[in-house]
This record gives structure tokens, C-alpha cells and sequence, in this order.
């Protein structure tokens, strides 16, 4: 679901630009350069600096349409420490994953000023996101014994959907892109592996705590997950409501 904080941030962001826009926008004589590299700078704000580093490219191939694809490393946030009845969260092992992404832009020459890839625009979206986690975990015994469980987790999401975003060019070079509006249909699979056999409630325990570490730090997946239980195999599979909201800064050439 969309962050309250990025909406307002997104407001913000625009009443600036606006005004700034007179001083440093390019006039609609100028060249206008039909390359953009860019660097995502609003999912790092979520999941950290270290963990999300995605960088982006825009080819402009006609006056009012261009394709763009994103890639590179994403991993989950920093877990919060958990304690159940039974288990306690000791660290993360392995950390890794990775986005792709890939959109079609419609520049919409009715509305805008100036040639792609300056202004408004909307397109359809594809996005895949894959994660993988590795956890040690203490199991308690009642007899006062400790056994350390190692779980894996992997999760991917598949998002189809459709944009809505303006992008900025100031001084010529500099770009702001803002996806404002991204909704679209998801396809969440998250699959759990313990390495040791625990007792049946022991597992069901430990996989609620997965869930519940999820849901915490993953924005919207309280919602996805909802009612949701794992199967026999250790997994969960849904589709769901998608979202995407981005900003990028980037370097027209």
C-alpha cells in the first residue's frame, strides 16, 4: 500500500519543482536528449541505502513514447528481534535479492510543453521482485536444552499494472522522475524451509513468526497476507493488490 509519508513527499516534491520549473527547466528550442540513466532513491528510504541500490534506464524512441528498464540489488529490511514461546531470533546468515522491472511511457503531447522524456505520461508496468533470507533461530526446550534451527526464506512478487508519473528536466541534464500513481494486480509467493524436523506445533510457531517478521517490516503485506496460512510444503501463495510508487533522480545524455 501506498506510505502516507511518500504521498506527502510527493506533494511536496512537485509544489517545489513548480516553482523552481520557471529557473530551471529547458526552453522547448532546445535539444532534448533521448537517454536517461537514473538511480531509485524512494524504496532505499524503506528498506535502506545498503539493501535496495536499483538503477534505471530510458530510451526515448519516438516524439511522445519511450521504454525504460530498471535492475539491480534488493534485499528485506533489517529484522526487528522476535521471541515466541519457543524461538528466538538470533540474525540473519544471508541476505540477497534482486528487482527488475521493466515500463512503456506514453508522453502526452496534448499535455505537455516539451518533447519525451519531459512531462507527464502513463503506460503499463511489469515488476518482479525476488528475496531470499537466511535465520538462525534458538529453539527452547523445556528440559532447559537450546537448538539452534536455521530457517530460509524466499519471497517473490510479480506486479502487472498501470502508471501514472511526470518527469522533470532541469539545467538539461538533471531529471526527477515521480510515479505517482501505480496500481496493478500481484502475484506474491513466499516459501519457508526449515533445515531441522521440529514437532508439529513447533514449525506452525516458527512459520507464524516468519509471517509476523514479513508483515512488520514490508509495507502492505498485513494486508496481502490477511487470513493467510501456510500449507503443508511451507508456503503461500496469493494474488493480490499491487502497487507502484517510485522516485528516481537521473542524467539526461
Amino acid at each position: 500500500m501506498l506510505p502516507k509519508t511518500f504521498l506527502k513527499l510527493t506533494i511536496t516534491f512537485a509544489f517545489i519543482l513548480n516553482l523552481a520549473g520557471v529557473y530551471g527547466q529547458d526552453n522547448s528550442k532546445d535539444k532534448q536528449y533521448k537517454n536517461v540513466i537514473r538511480y531509485n532513491i524512494s524504496n532505499p528510504l524503506l528498506f535502506g541505502f545498503d539493501r535496495y541500490v536499483v538503477l534505471g534506464y530510458e530510451r526515448v524512441i519516438n516524439d511522445n513514447q519511450s521504454i525504460s528498464i530498471n535492475v539491480g540489488r534488493a534485499s528485506l529490511p533489517k529484522l526487528v528481534t522476535i521471541n515466541t514461546d519457543s524461538f528466538h531470533l538470533n540474525k540473519d546468515t544471508k541476505n540477497s535479492g534482486y528487482n527488475l522491472s521493466i515500463d512503456y511511457r506514453f508522453y502526452l503531447q496534448k499535455e505537455n510543453k516539451y518533447a519525451a522524456p519531459h512531462g507527464i505520461y502513463i503506460g503499463p508496468f511489469y515488476s518482479y521482485n525476488h528475496f531470499d533470507r537466511d535465520n538462525s533461530w534458538t529453539l527452547n526446550h523445556e528440559n532447559g536444552n537450546n537448538e539452534l534451527v536455521t530457517t530460509n526464506t524466499k519471497f517473490d512478487i510479480q506486479t502487472f499494472g498501470f502508471e501514472l508519473g511526470y518527469q522533470f528536466v532541469f539545467w538539461k541534464r538533471l531529471t526527477l522522475d515521480l510515479v505517482l500513481v501505480g496500481p496493478g494486480v500481484a502475484d506474491y509467493k513466499l516459501k519457508t524451509t526449515i533445515d531441522q524436523d521440529l514437532a508439529a506445533d513447533n514449525k506452525q510457531q516458527l512459520q507464524d513468526a516468519i509471517e509476523q517478521l514479513l508483515t512488520q517490516k514490508f509495507p502492505g503485506m498485513n494486508y496481502v497476507f490477511a487470513d493467510k496460512e501456510f500449507k503443508a510444503d511451507g508456503t503461500i501463495g496469493t494474488w493480490s493488490v499491487g502497487y507502484r510508487y517510485l522516485i528516481h533522480v537521473g542524467f539526461a545524455f
